[in-house]
């Protein structure tokens, strides 16, 4: 079956058209760059990994249930509207949430592909090109395993939402080089990664669990990236050049945070516009979610030295100032340590079960 026959509504124009600008930079210096940054290549080299034989596929998944998240994160929660609902209403409406979450995730990371190839071409340093090469990969891992999840296993896809599209054009559309570190590896990244981290510590099933965190692994190092790289570019910008830097951070947050509500999944169930960005207004869970996700943003901008007054004031009236002073390398250490966890309890389980299966069959042997 073809991807566009499981769209719940058009996806719009196949391809979909960026204008690239900007030029295409080569170096001639093929000396030693910078020590932390083909330390992150290194790393980047022997993180790689096979998604078909890293996850266990064979997990089963109720797309009724993907991820065994409670009633109170549906936004109808409490609503005239969810008390309607039967258990196959409710069942349907998780789906469509999961598929719409998942697919934003999926045509984020294609973004995230292009966005990376896309600094392979115009960086004018050779060490950035090698690790930019490296997630370039991840990203096509990442959006392949994105896709079978939700073909294999959801069965459901929703289109990119104007937002994020919107965010991609502006990211892709730039002329200055530095504009896709900014725009992906920090805007959207890292809302992505806080994302990923909120579902997989609250999800109760196994399979987007494993997804996730494996995932996050990566992602972890693609911010490390990012904020190298721009950190000691930034350094060199006149005022002026920071403060367009700045707006551009400021309209992206606001894109990114009016994003979140989902307000698609609502209008196929018939909730007028209108009402559905009230009823998600009003869920506590999706404040919550909405301020999470700006948790790896907020310190992430202020370590690369984007911090004017302007940013400042707009993230005090987004209600996450305070996130500015996160410890951004303790979370990235913590997403890292997490998928090394799961996949050490998975392999030890395994092999008990091997032991458990050997021993059983010895013992049959011996009665015989």
């Amino acid at each position: 079956m073809s991807s566009r026959d499981l769209y719940v509504q058009n996806p719009g124009e196949d391809p979909w058209a960026v204008p690239a600008t900007g030029a295409a930079r080569f170096s001639w210096e093929y000396d030693d760059g910078r020590d932390r940054l083909l330390a992150l290549y290194q790393k980047g080299k022997d993180k790689q990994w096979d998604a078909n034989l890293r996850i266990d596929w064979d997990l089963e998944v109720d797309p009724k249930d993907p991820l065994g998240t409670p009633d109170e994160s549906m936004s109808l929660y409490g609503t005239k509207y969810w008390d309607k609902l039967t258990e196959k209403d409710r069942g349907d409406l998780r789906q469509h949430y999961t598929s719409w979450q998942f697919s934003q995730f999926l045509h984020g990371e294609q973004g995230a592909m292009v966005c990376a190839a896309r600094i392979v071409e115009s960086v004018p340093d050779m060490d950035a090109k090698f690790y930019s090469a490296t997630q370039t990969m991840d990203e096509a891992r990442h959006a392949e395993i994105y896709a079978r999840f939700l073909k294999e296993k959801i069965g459901m896809l929703y289109p990119v939402n104007d937002n994020l599209q919107s965010l991609l054009a502006d990211t892709l559309g730039d002329s200055r080089w530095d504009m896709p570190y900014l725009g992906m590896q920090v805007l959207i990244e890292g809302l992505a990664l806080a994302a990923f981290g909120m579902i997989r510590d609250t999800t109760t099933k196994p399979l987007p669990k494993q997804i996730l965190a494996y995932v996050m692994q990566d992602e972890a190092r693609h911010v490390a990236f990012g904020r190298m790289a721009l950190r000691d570019y930034y350094k060199q910008l006149t005022d002026a050049e920071l403060r367009e830097r700045e707006d551009f951070v400021i309209e992206g947050c606001y894109l990114m945070r009016d994003r979140l509500r989902g307000l698609e999944v609502l209008e196929n169930f018939g909730i007028p516009k209108q009402e559905a960005a009230e009823f998600t207004e009003r869920s506590e869970f999706l404040h919550l979610f909405r301020k999470l996700l700006f948790s790896r943003i907020v310190p992430c901008v202020k370590d690369i030295g984007l911090w004017g007054e302007r940013l400042q004031r707009a993230y005090v009236d987004m209600g996450v100032f305070e996130m500015g002073d996160s410890n951004l390398d303790l979370l990235m250490a913590e997403d890292e340590e997490l998928a090394e966890r799961l996949d050490a309890e998975r392999f030890a389980a395994e092999e008990a079960a091997r032991t458990a299966e050997v021993a059983e069959a010895i013992a049959q042997g011996t009665q015989n």
